[in-house]
């Protein structure tokens, strides 16, 4: 996006130590706006984009919470917006994923997704929603292509992402007649570091040659849908979610393992008469 796109304006991206949220809010940096950059447990991830985002001369800080608590998200918010001496743009960030087979998901384990992902995300938007009315702002929530297509052992993770999806949809209808622009990004695979903490072998390569487009996107790619959508350009955008996955929803992933298996079931020609 054009430098200075974001000249003077003040954000707060939620989960911005590491990952996707440290790029976006880097992005908004790069494009002329102080920022706020709010971490759970990587303190030193957002110290240092803090500081990366002071070297390109706006204002910038980091602010710690664990968003499970819901007092922490609001005091996270509060802090936030007083830094900042208010607000124009709440990226919706922070979360958390796990892979569980839905037989054994604990009760825990839901109340730790929901708490994060939707819980804390309700209350942090609530919190800023007097500063934003005032700048009549924009607010963009990050859900996920695990909100649109199923993967073994997501039960509970893409339940709070699709519910991301419909909530945008509610506070947009609601808040832009206070001139309040509301809506959503879903990023596909995209390359951050944690994958190579938490993936055996961690081929980027590979795992982009699965994605239609014949790679894996970059955190600044969901920057530019954040600054996109928090711009006067997307003024007659509200309440929608901007798939930003190289192709990967969009593909009908039919291929010739599956035509095999179709026709040996169903009789040679089944997958060609779909």
């Amino acid at each position: 996006m054009a430098e200075g796109l974001m000249s003077g304006k003040r954000v707060l991206v939620t989960g911005s130590g590491t990952g996707i949220g440290r790029g976006v809010g880097l992005g908004f940096a790069r494009a002329g706006a102080d920022v706020a950059f709010h971490y759970a447990h990587s303190a030193a991830g957002a110290e240092m984009a803090a500081t990366e985002a002071r070297s390109l001369g706006v204002r910038a800080g980091a602010f710690g919470g664990d968003f499970a608590v819901v007092e922490e998200a609001r005091r996270v918010a509060s802090q936030a917006v007083d830094f900042l001496g208010g607000l124009d743009v709440l990226v919706n960030n922070a979360g958390i994923t796990m892979n569980v087979p839905f037989a054994d998901v604990t009760v825990e384990q839901f109340d730790t997704l929901y708490n994060v992902n939707i819980r804390a995300m309700f209350f942090v938007t609530q919190t800023c929603l007097p500063a934003l009315l005032a700048a009549q702002g924009a607010i963009v929530n990050m859900t996920s292509v695990h909100a649109l297509e199923a993967m073994n052992e997501h039960s509970v993770y893409a339940g709070t992402k699709g519910a991301i999806i419909s909530f945008t949809r509610q506070l947009a209808i609601e808040l832009i007649p206070s001139g309040v622009h509301v809506n959503a990004v879903a990023p596909g695979a995209v390359l951050v570091e944690n994958h190579f903490k938490v993936v055996h072998n961690m081929n980027p390569e590979a795992l982009g040659a699965g994605v239609p487009v014949g790679y894996m996107g970059r955190p600044d790619d969901i920057a530019n849908a954040c600054l996109f959508l928090a711009s006067p350009q997307a003024r007659f955008i509200i309440g929608q979610t901007l798939v930003v996955d190289g192709g990967t929803t969009s593909w009908m992933p039919f291929g010739d393992g599956y035509k095999a298996k179709m026709d040996a079931k169903f009789g040679a020609g089944y997958v060609a008469g779909l």
